[in-house]
C-alpha cells in the first residue's frame, strides 16, 4: 500500500498546482503510514518537488510531450498496479479531471474531485469535497480498494517541507499516443487564468473593448490574470478564452476582483470557490455584493484608476 502523487507539467516544466498537490499526497501519505511518490512526465525541474516532502519522482520522459489522457493513464495505471499503490493524488484541474475517470476504470478505483482536507476517515475512506457549485460540503466515503483523490484548487495550501528528492528516469512502453499535434497557440508574458493567484475581471460596465487598459493595467500591478464576463466575450470585446463562471472557465483564487459585473448566477457559480472576492460596481443592487467580501459602489472609469495607482505606489515602496 502506497500513495502515488500525479504532478502536471508544461513546456518541460512542473505546472503551479503541482505544489499543492505534491503537499496533500505527501500528508495523506504521512497519515497512512506508508511511502509516497511522485509520478511526472516532461519536468527537467521534477526535484523542486524535494521542496513540499516528495522523497521520489518516477519521472516519464518517453511518450507524447504533449498532455495526452489516455496514454497518461496508461502509463500511470501500470505503474500504480506494480507498485502496490493504493492511493492516487490529482488536481482537479482540466487536465486532471479528463485523466483521473480514465484511470479509475483501469484500477477498478473510486474517484471523488474538489476534495477540500485530508480523509475524516481512513477505514472507509471518508473525504470532504465542495459541491452545488461550492455552496455546500459533502462527505464522501469511498469504499473501494483503490481510490483517487481530487484536490481542489487552493483549497489544501502549500505546505513547506524540504526534503533530498531522487528523480529515477522511467520507460513507459504504453505510453503511446494516437493523437497528432498540428498547432497550441498560447498567450506569452502574462498570467493565465489556470496558475494566476489573482484574477481581475470585467464586464459590461466597461462599456466598450477600448476601455480594456482599465483591467490591464490593474492586472499587471497585481501580476494577475485579466478575464470577462460571457456577455463581453459574445459580443466580441474579449476571446471566449477569458469567459469565467459556470459557463465557462472556473476560477478558484485567492483573490478575485469583478469589474463592472453584475454577478449573473452563473458567473458567481464559476468563481465562488476563489477565497476573496471584490466587486466594483456602480450599481448598489448588483447582485455580486451579496457573494462579494469586500465591495466598492463606484464608477469604475473613476475607482480603478485610483486604486491602480495606489497599488503601484505600494510597491515602489518596498
Amino acid at each position: 500500500m502506497s500513495v502515488l502523487i500525479i504532478v502536471e507539467s508544461e513546456n518541460n516544466a512542473l505546472k503551479r498546482n503541482a505544489a499543492e498537490v505534491a503537499s496533500y499526497g505527501v500528508a495523506l501519505a504521512a497519515k497512512l503510514e506508508t511511502s509516497c511518490t511522485a509520478i511526472a512526465f516532461h519536468a527537467a525541474n521534477a526535484t523542486e518537488l524535494g521542496h513540499y516532502g516528495v522523497t521520489k519522482v518516477a519521472h516519464v520522459s518517453n511518450g507524447p510531450t504533449h498532455f495526452d489522457a489516455h496514454a497518461y493513464a496508461s502509463a500511470i495505471a501500470a505503474f500504480a498496479a506494480a507498485n502496490n499503490v493504493s492511493h492516487l493524488v490529482v488536481s482537479s484541474s482540466a487536465d486532471a479531471r479528463f485523466l483521473a475517470p480514465l484511470l479509475a476504470a483501469k484500477l477498478n478505483a473510486g474517484y471523488v474531485p474538489n476534495v477540500v482536507e485530508l480523509p475524516e476517515e481512513m477505514s472507509p475512506l471518508t473525504v470532504k469535497r465542495t459541491a452545488f457549485t461550492n455552496k455546500a460540503f459533502v462527505y464522501t466515503q469511498l469504499l473501494t480498494a483503490c481510490n483517487i483523490i481530487g484536490v481542489g484548487n487552493n483549497a489544501f495550501g502549500v505546505i513547506d517541507n524540504t526534503v533530498d528528492c531522487v528523480v529515477d528516469e522511467i520507460t513507459a512502453e504504453n505510453a503511446i499516443s494516437n493523437l497528432e499535434q498540428v498547432s497550441i497557440e498560447k498567450v506569452t508574458g502574462k498570467a493565465t487564468i489556470a496558475d494566476a493567484d489573482v484574477v481581475v475581471s470585467g464586464g459590461r460596465g466597461l462599456k466598450g473593448p477600448e476601455n480594456w487598459h482599465l483591467i490591464e493595467d490593474l492586472a499587471e500591478v497585481l501580476d494577475a490574470a485579466t478575464a470577462c464576463s460571457k456577455p463581453v466575450s459574445d459580443m466580441g470585446w474579449r476571446s471566449h478564452d477569458e469567459h469565467v463562471g459556470q459557463t465557462g472557465k472556473p476560477v478558484s483564487t485567492n483573490l478575485y476582483i469583478a469589474i463592472g459585473i453584475s454577478g449573473a448566477i452563473q458567473h458567481l457559480a464559476g468563481v465562488n470557490s476563489s477565497k476573496v472576492k471584490v466587486v466594483i460596481n456602480s450599481d448598489p443592487e448588483a447582485p455580486f455584493f451579496k457573494a462579494a467580501d469586500y465591495g466598492v459602489i463606484g464608477d469604475a472609469f473613476e475607482v480603478v484608476p485610483k486604486l491602480t495607482e495606489k497599488l503601484k505606489a505600494f510597491k515602489a515602496l518596498g
